[in-house]
């Protein structure tokens, strides 16, 4: 971190009183808020390389744990009520109402890893962000990720994950899932939804409501990778066609043209990938045309 870039751990509250941990990164002379919304099981601090490159160019960073993950996870988890929707109709909103607080006057932005670009429309105020950058955004459908990574995905829904819940009762780190440990019911909706080329569509009149996917207007610029073996060009475009009245544009990159030999599902966010970061600060700097 250099002299210019301070980071301040931060205790934040979302609406249904769940206390959520994060940290905000802050840049000299800041132009810029940015919300970093991270992938299933990753901790908040996996995105610090990437917050602190984005403070350096001039903006107030907030990255931080949904509930029951990492220094947000509290009680025991085999008894969590929490359920995958909750992070984006609570812990997301929360975060953006306490990055507004904390950079009084600064257009708030979105980068979003993963899971972090499915829940938009589940946020009552989505409408307050500019814009998104999603970076390994798609689907969690296994039928739309690579051939080769399908034997491994249902090893890990009906092997790993059942025995884990039986065992356990939750997901547990170990056997060859390395993230953050699960609460029950985030595992089973993930599973649920995995198994249906719609993902959480036939939802949306159900336990997604209230729902305002049709709502969100702020653009999406949304990268991806050929060698993520997920977040595919098709998964990728079912995960976005989710936001039917939001701008839209993809990017496909290879390792090759950000100077790596891999990125994958979640190598975008590691060092060395500061070209690629470069191109994400260009579009969520861009000045809000519409205004």
């Amino acid at each position: 971190m250099t002299p210019s870039v301070t980071r301040e751990k931060i205790s934040f509250e979302t609406c249904d009183g769940v206390s959520l941990k994060g940290d905000l990164i802050r840049g000299e002379d800041p132009q810029l808020a940015v919300l970093i919304s991270a992938g299933t099981g990753f901790p908040r601090q996996f995105y610090q390389p990437l917050a602190e490159f984005l403070a350096e160019r001039g903006a107030v960073v907030l990255t931080y744990d949904y509930r029951g993950i990492a220094e947000s996870r509290s009680g025991d988890l085999a008894k969590s009520t929490i359920d995958l929707p909750d992070w984006g109709r609570f812990d997301m909103v929360a975060a953006v109402e306490t990055l507004a607080q904390s950079a009084p006057g600064l257009r708030i932005t979105h980068l979003a890893h993963s899971v972090g670009g499915h829940f938009l429309g589940l946020m009552s105020n989505h409408h307050r962000i500019d814009r998104h950058a999603f970076v390994a955004v798609g689907s969690g459908y296994f039928g739309v990720h690579h051939l080769r990574n399908r034997p491994l995905e249902l090893y890990f829904w009906w092997g790993l994950g059942t025995y884990s819940l039986l065992r356990w009762g939750h997901l547990k780190a170990f056997g060859g899932w390395s993230g953050e440990a699960l609460p029950p019911r985030v595992f089973r909706t993930w599973r649920r939804w995995s198994q249906r080329r719609s993902y959480f569509r036939p939802d949306f009149d159900h336990a997604l409501k209230p729902q305002h996917y049709g709502e969100v207007t702020a653009p999406i610029r949304s990268w991806i990778f050929e060698d993520d073996p997920i977040a595919t060009s098709k998964s990728a475009q079912d995960l976005m066609g989710c936001y039917p009245n939001a701008p839209k544009s993809l990017q496909l990159r290879s390792p090759s043209d950000i100077g790596v030999k891999r990125i994958g599902h979640d190598g975008a966010f590691r060092p060395g990938r500061e070209r690629l970061w470069q191109e994400c600060w260009d579009w969520l700097s861009q000045p809000d045309l519409a205004a």
